[in-house]
C-alpha cells in the first residue's frame, strides 16, 4: 500500500497558501499600491464582489456540509473514506478551493487592492500544484474506475 493510499499529502497546502496569499496581498498593497479603476465602474465592481463573497459562503457551507453527511474528511491532507460527488461537487471537483478563490477575487474587487486578483491566480496554481493532482491520485488509488468516471463527467475548476 503507497501512502497515496492513505493520504494525499502529509502538509495541508491549501489554507496556508490561501493564507499566505491574503497576507501577502495586504503587505504587497501596503508597499507597492497598484492603481484601480475609479467611480462609477469601481461601484460596480464593489457589487460584484460583495455578490461573490455571498457564493463564497454558499459554495463553502454546502460543501462542508456535504462532506460531513458523507462522514470523509474536509482536511486536504487526510485521506478520503468515500467519495464525494453530490452538492457542490456534481459541478466542480474542488469547490472549497474554488470558494478560497473566489473569496479573494472578491476582496479584490470590494477593496480595489489588485493584489489580491494577482494573487488569487497565483495560490490557485499553486494549490493545484501541491495538492489536488495530489488528490487526484489519492483518489484514483483510493476508488479506481469510479473516481476516474467522476472526473470525465465533472471539471477540475469550473
Amino acid at each position: 500500500m503507497s501512502e497515496l493510499d492513505t493520504r494525499p499529502n502529509r502538509f495541508p497546502w491549501p489554507p496556508v497558501l490561501y493564507l499566505a496569499a491574503i497576507g501577502a496581498s495586504l503587505v504587497l498593497a501596503w508597499l507597492v499600491p497598484l492603481p484601480w479603476i475609479g467611480p462609477p465602474l469601481s461601484d460596480i465592481l464593489f457589487a460584484v464582489g460583495a455578490v461573490t463573497l455571498i457564493g463564497v459562503v454558499l459554495i463553502d457551507v454546502s460543501a462542508m456540509r456535504t462532506l460531513a453527511r458523507a462522514k470523509t474528511t474536509i482536511m486536504p491532507h487526510r485521506g478520503s473514506d468515500h467519495l464525494v460527488t453530490g452538492g457542490p461537487f456534481a459541478f466542480t471537483r474542488n469547490p472549497i478551493y474554488l470558494a478560497n478563490t473566489l473569496l479573494m477575487i472578491g476582496i479584490g474587487l470590494m477593496t480595489g487592492i489588485v493584489w489580491f486578483l494577482v494573487l488569487a491566480v497565483v495560490a490557485a496554481f499553486a494549490t493545484q500544484k501541491l495538492a489536488i493532482e495530489r488528490e487526484e491520485r489519492h483518489l484514483t488509488a483510493r476508488f479506481g474506475k469510479k473516481y476516474r468516471d467522476y472526473a470525465k463527467k465533472v471539471r477540475r475548476w469550473i
